[in-house]
């Protein structure tokens, strides 16, 4: 309750910690400390918005302060998934940590997770028809029923599915499931089927992105 209190935001369905953000940031460095402070004051302000306002003040956030790096060039990985402080700290990162940091801030504000879903997705270069590459956007269902829109780091502005022809999905994800493409068909338990998600889950829980 205190946290709650003294970040600013509303405890019913709110998950961020301060506590554990703040003392996660500064195990990181000086750059994650400054970079925390920013994303309260940010969602402080988002918390009294509608649902419009929240996502696009999130993907905002990230979009413009944030570059897009291949994780060979971040981590000198191949494949890396960083948790939002780390993403923070460096600046920079893929589509897979522009889609994660948004996914668990907006979880930060009380967006129910059930409506949000993370998509890997095939993404045609250049516009339908293009070459294609793999790319991971966010999802918001405003129902179950509806049609999403998309929360992407290579467009700035929030569209529905249905104007993002150059996006076919492959499989999608988030805290409680897995699923082939979009649909309701379960794929299996995702925390079980994919370990880099098993872990950045454990991160953001250590960050206070989660309870």
């Amino acid at each position: 309750m205190l946290c709650c209190l003294l970040l600013g935001l509303g405890c019913a369905g709110a998950a961020l910690d301060s506590d554990r953000l703040q003392r996660a940031a500064q195990r990181l460095g000086p750059a994650a400390v400054a970079a925390a402070r920013a994303l309260q004051g940010e969602l402080v302000e988002l918390q009294a918005g509608d649902e419009r306002s929240r996502l696009q003040g999130v993907n905002q956030f990230f979009n413009r302060r944030q570059g897009f790096r291949d994780d060979q060039v971040v981590w000198s990985q191949l494949d890396y998934w960083a948790s939002p402080l780390e993403f923070l700290q460096q600046g920079a990162g893929d589509c897979e940590d522009f889609a994660m940091a948004k996914y668990f801030s907006l979880l930060a504000i009380g967006t129910p997770s059930e409506r949000m879903r993370l998509v890997y997705v095939r993404a045609a270069i250049g516009g339908p028809g293009g070459a294609s590459q793999a790319h991971m956007v966010l999802a918001y269902y405003p129902t179950p029923q509806a049609e999403p829109l998309i929360l992407d780091n290579l467009i700035g502005d929030i569209r529905p599915a249905s104007r993002r022809p150059d996006l076919t999905p492959v499989f999608s994800f988030n805290a409680e499931g897995l699923w082939q493409g979009v649909g309701a068909l379960s794929a299996g338990d995702p925390t079980a089927r994919l370990s880099r998600w098993r872990e950045v889950l454990a991160k953001a829980r250590e960050e206070g992105f989660l309870p």
